[in-house]
């Protein structure tokens, strides 16, 4: 494989896992959030933000983390055939399904640019008593989408690298 492959697989695998590995305390946080949310419901007067802010973290701990679980492999797989091709055969049908992968991503993509300029532009906000600005949760599923799709990319290179017999 070139060398830009090589250092486009290294420098995005690098990108994924350090977000990923951060993103995996992402749990402790939405715990915390939805401790303090029952707390409050049980003790003190119930809080507006609790159960939005903990669907704003959801949405950031699997969206973030969704490179990562593709890079470790450990994204749901039909194994009836799959488990027992071969490395190349495998790696033909991964190289088939990245592509629908990568298209998929691009349309999500393109839809949550669009998405969140919209919300940058007229300061939308939640329809709830709460009301938070959406524009920041938007980025957050934009950055996402855009490293699951360099995620997606640098795995269509290494199943190609499978192919010819190389590895990455």
């Amino acid at each position: 494989m070139p060398g830009f492959v090589k250092k486009y697989v290294s420098v995005v695998d690098a990108i994924n896992y350090r977000v990923g590995r951060i993103m995996m305390y992402g749990i402790f946080v939405m715990v915390g959030i939805l401790l303090w949310s029952s707390i409050s419901k049980t003790f003190l007067l119930p809080s507006l933000w609790t159960l939005e802010i903990a669907q704003f973290a959801m949405v950031a701990y699997y969206i973030m983390g969704g490179p990562y679980a593709m890079q470790m492999g450990a994204n749901v797989r039909m194994d009836l055939f799959y488990g027992s091709w071969s490395i190349k055969q495998k790696a033909w049908v991964d190289v088939f399904t990245i592509f629908c992968v990568i298209f998929y991503l691009g349309v999500m993509l393109y839809g949550a640019y669009d998405s969140t300029a919209y919300s940058v532009k007229y300061g939308e906000r939640s329809p709830t008593a709460w009301r938070p600005y959406l524009w920041p949760i938007k980025v957050t599923m934009m950055v996402g989408f855009f490293l699951m799709l360099l995620q997606a990319i640098s795995e269509l290179f290494k199943d190609i690298a499978k192919i010819k017999g190389e590895q990455l």
